[in-house]
């Protein structure tokens, strides 16, 4: 005993050591300016071995560039690591190590992609790729101030440690690299763990296998010898995961969280002579789980192989995805996306008759577990078949023992088993029509068929005349309407059609302009209702007769809304020009604006202020970078985020949008927006980019997480609280805690709120290269990637 104690002391010493070894390991400095660019096949920052290589990556032909680092000197170029795998980079994107100690991933086109602030008195001093597989930022003093082992993505390297509150988080699939469904974490009571992440919410997690430990654990260790366990806090070895040691001289490794939700540890021979004579490939020395098909039981679970599909174990703990016959993949190209139908559901309206074109697929040893929504008892296999096909929610039935379980649309967590007796009888349609017949004598159906023929051909001749006649017809409407309502250069806006109102029109639809639901500079807003069949509740914006600045608000506001489609937008109906009035007609948004909604006597619901801060966000960046033309909103503000009947939010008026082309970054103009939430280059001369939009977002964002205005006067004693300069200071002491007054909601999920606090902090930095971009922002949001610890914004309000 006394011996085995000491070989596992001395076996935990080497242990421990051996991850520190790699510290003192010797390397080439990356020197300030340095950068690469994408595209240049010899553009790399390099480890002194030549094993390692920092740069840019092609994942697929015409596939953008992953920043990544990569086993250098074997074939496949194997990807450990990388920096923007949820946007992948343009050819002539350029990462570059400033000489004030920025490190910055930048676009073809200057817009900033990633930003890792290091300057400052004592910066960064230089960058190096070490030979473990670790990138550095080191200062002068060799300490090393940031390191991509801190940031794993979803693979572990030798000497490379998982700390309690960092992730590994698989890809997408096999030749997709951005964020997947699941996720490798030391849990908060000490577990390893495998979970399921339900998108797109990334706190829904299921738990689908974790460690046995009865200790806590601190973190996951791979030491270079090739053993990956789980340690305390105090270091002792709690579990192994894979306990094959390797001599790391011979052999690389790489230690995987893989997109099917398999934990995997593969080697590499590093010379043929260590091979045998067989093919020089990576292998699997262990995984976890070993059966992956068998671990998802809850009722909201997909399955491993998602909807509609059923899971069986495959080599080295591979799921093998199927879908029963009448049903094909979701995604071809990704086996684990589910199974679609490939005919028409029934139709409940008709189930009597609909009932006798369904048959059964027999799936023996196939079980979907969990998710029942009927049972029966002591029912033979007919009656079973039966009950399925006179219900038409019944998409399925497992039939065992004389026990059978109905199952919905879709249904889940399919899995082959050997020591399952029974079997799956999915219900598919006998072929594709979706007519009903009335009788199954077969010469009443040929009749049947015959007259259903000539019925059929008969009215499409009809309906293919009256399409013509109404085409026609139409199309001369359309003329004679261009020509009375002299739309001008608006007759070819793009988007959705637009529709055309008469004054006349709309003033009957407002009673008269009666009821104001707001102002603006140039315009007042009524509510309506469209004297049609629709009766739609509208709201119309009527701009002032203030020639000049009205015309140019109403050419901005049409031709950029028309350009855009996106649910956190709201919708433009249509547009009045007539003579000098000028209108807009849009979607009625209930629940009014934020600012109404967040400044009431009582606190609105945290849930429904985090969800709103996202769907703000996310509209945003639509605007900034997915819609057909960049938009720069330049008011974002409470008073134009608007709140319809389910409180989903949406951004309104861009009246004052400042439209850039495709070859466009930066624009010059007069000061915009409104006092507070206006970004400081606009009083600087400076270049106006989307980067304001930004800055006017991080005001909102902390007024919204701490339900307090951007300033806030004290009567009592005269004075006035900046809401950012409050919030960093309370950050940067521990005292988030004062600014959610009576929001016991809030203060329950203090982790949250602290991230939220610090991401507006990050939008409302002085210099607009600091700030991160729309699209950053809402992955931060959403917790798809790490929010850093923001500086001192040196805000002020104008």
């Amino acid at each position: 005993m006394a011996f085995a104690f000491f070989c596992r002391i001395l076996f935990f010493t080497i242990f421990i050591l051996l991850p520190l070894s790699s510290i003192a390991q010797q390397y080439s400095n990356v020197t300030l300016g340095s950068f690469l660019i994408a595209g240049n096949t010899n553009s790399r920052w390099i480890s002194p071995s030549g094993e390692f290589a920092f740069g840019f990556q092609r994942i697929v032909p015409d596939g953008g560039y992953l920043l990544a680092i990569w086993f250098d000197k074997i074939p496949e170029k194997t990807i450990v690591w990388s920096a923007n795998r949820d946007s992948p980079s343009e050819e002539g994107s350029r990462i570059q190590l400033f000489t004030d100690g920025r490190f910055e991933l930048d676009g073809p086109r200057g817009n900033l992609i990633l930003n890792d602030a290091r300057s400052g008195p004592g910066g960064v001093a230089y960058g190096a790729m070490l030979d473990s597989g670790n990138f550095v930022l080191a200062l002068n003093t060799s300490d090393i101030v940031w390191q991509s082992f801190d940031h794993p993505t979803d693979t572990l390297l030798p000497t490379q440690i998982l700390h309690q509150g960092n992730s590994l988080i698989s890809s997408y699939s096999e030749t997709n690299f951005s964020v997947g469904r699941f996720v490798c974490t030391v849990r908060d009571d000490g577990k390893l763990v495998l979970q399921f992440k339900n998108f797109p919410m990334d706190n829904n997690m299921y738990t689908y296998w974790s460690t046995s430990n009865t200790n806590p654990g601190s973190r996951l260790m791979f030491n270079q010898s090739g053993y990956i366990f789980l340690a305390a806090n105090n270091g002792s070895i709690l579990e192994f995961l894979s306990n094959n040691g390797v001599w790391t001289g011979q052999i690389y490794q790489r230690a995987i969280l893989e997109y099917d939700g398999v934990f995997r540890h593969y080697v590499y021979p590093k010379s043929a002579d260590s091979t045998g004579g067989r093919p020089m490939k990576w292998s699997i020395l262990g995984f976890s789980p070993l059966n992956i098909c068998v671990l998802f039981l809850g009722d909201t679970s997909p399955g491993a192989c998602g909807f509609n599909s059923f899971c069986a174990a495959g080599n080295e703990g591979r799921p093998i995805c199927s879908c029963p016959a009448g049903y094909s993949p979701m995604d071809s190209n990704i086996r684990m996306s589910g199974c679609k139908p490939n005919f028409v559901l029934p139709n409940c309206d008709q189930q009597l008759q609909e009932s006798e074109h369904f048959r059964f697929e027999e799936l023996p040893s196939i079980d979907f577990v969990a998710a029942d929504y009927m049972g029966y008892r002591s029912m033979d296999e007919d009656q079973c078949r039966q009950a399925c096909l006179d219900d038409c929610f019944c998409a399925a039935v497992v039939y065992e023992n004389r026990n059978c379980w109905k199952k919905r649309f879709p249904f889940s967590n399919g899995q082959k088993k050997s020591n399952f007796n029974g079997k799956t009888l999915i219900k598919i349609r006998r072929d594709n029509t979706t007519a009903v017949t009335s009788s199954r004598n077969p010469e009443t159906n040929e009749s049947s068929r015959s007259t259903l023929i000539i019925t059929l051909s008969v009215m499409f001749g009809i309906s293919m005349f009256l399409f013509l006649v109404t085409s026609i017809s139409w199309f001369a409407f359309l003329l004679k309407g261009r020509k009375q309502n002299n739309l001008g250069p608006y007759s070819n806006l793009p988007g959705e059609y637009l529709r055309s109102f008469s004054f006349n029109e709309l003033q009957e639809a407002t009673n008269g302009f009666k009821e104001e639901l707001g102002q603006g500079a140039c315009s007042t807003v009524y509510k309506g209702a469209l004297k049609d069949e629709t009766e739609k509740v509208i709201a119309v914006k009527r701009l002032k007769k203030i020639a000049t600045e009205a015309e140019k608000e109403f050419k901005a506001e049409v031709s950029s809304i028309c350009r855009t489609n996106h649910k956190n937008l709201v919708k433009l109906l249509g547009y009045c020009e007539e003579g000098q009035n000028r209108l807009l007609v849009y979607e009625f948004m209930t629940n009014g604006s934020l600012a109404s909604f967040l400044f009431q006597k009582s606190k609105p619901s945290w849930y429904r202020r985090v969800q709103i801060a996202i769907a703000t966000a996310k509209g945003l960046c639509y605007l900034h970078d997915e819609c057909c033309i960049q938009i720069i909103h330049c008011d974002i503000k409470p008073q134009n985020v608007l709140l319809d009947e389910s409180f989903t939010a949406k951004i309104s008026d861009f009246g004052l949008a400042k439209l850039l082309m495709n070859d466009q970054t930066r624009t010059t103009t007069a000061i915009r927006g409104t006092r507070g939430y206006v970004a400081p280059e606009w009083f600087r001369n400076m270049p106006i980019t989307n980067k304001v939009d930004v800055y006017s977002f991080g005001i909102l964002l902390l007024e919204l997480v701490c339900c307090r205005k951007k300033v806030e006067s004290h009567v009592e004693d005269e004075t006035e609280v900046i809401l950012v300069d409050w919030a960093y200071d309370c950050y940067e002491t521990g005292t988030l805690k004062l600014l959610l007054e009576n929001d016991e909601e809030a203060i329950d999920d203090i982790k949250r709120f602290k991230k939220f606090v610090m991401i507006g902090i990050w939008c409302v930095q002085e210099d607009p290269s600091l700030r991160p971009n729309m699209k950053r922002v809402v992955q931060m949001l959403e917790g798809t990637i790490d929010v850093p610890n923001p500086p001192h914004p040196e805000s002020f309000i104008i």
